[in-house]
């Protein structure tokens, strides 16, 4: 059997191909481990929005029930635990990157509140001016996206 003899440009020509695949291989494995990583992300995501949308109604109505607590009873050590489970609950869903929406005192913003009214308001500021003068329900965000508006009242100048 007789060896096969490569030129000198042939064998060049030939590690550039293979180089050239390898090189294609490589960005190939990358955009694959890319996609897997956005994949993964995208899913755990979804995952913290149901997780939340599920735990909203009893942040909620503890929230609710907080606002309602008599001024004599404000002092009480079981109250004052109420409360900070409520700020756990604040500091957890931070933990993971969801964050409230701030309202008020903030310029309003249709892609983040829900104005639920709106009324003129008095004193020095910018004609069409508005601001969140109160937050009825709170709402969170996941990173960029909304995961629910805050409802508040807009003061308009």
């Amino acid at each position: 059997m007789a060896k096969k003899r490569h030129s000198p440009s042939g064998l060049e020509a030939k590690i550039f191909e293979l180089t050239e695949a390898l090189k294609r291989e490589r960005a190939d494995a990358e955009n694959v481990r890319r996609r897997a990583e956005s994949e993964k992300m995208a899913l755990a995501n979804f995952h913290k929005r149901l997780i939340l949308q599920e735990l909203l109604p009893a942040i909620d109505n503890l929230e609710r029930a907080l606002k309602h607590v008599p001024k004599e009873l404000s002092g009480n050590p079981y109250v004052k635990g109420v409360q900070g489970v409520a700020k756990e609950f604040d500091s957890a869903l931070a933990k993971i990157g969801i964050e409230r929406i701030k309202t008020i005192g903030e310029h309003f913003d249709p892609h983040l509140h829900e104005a639920i009214s709106i009324e003129k308001a008095g004193g020095k500021s910018k004609a069409g001016d508005e601001v969140v003068c109160e937050e009825l329900q709170p709402g969170y965000m996941l990173g960029d996206e909304v995961i629910r508006h805050a409802m508040v009242r807009v003061k308009r100048s």
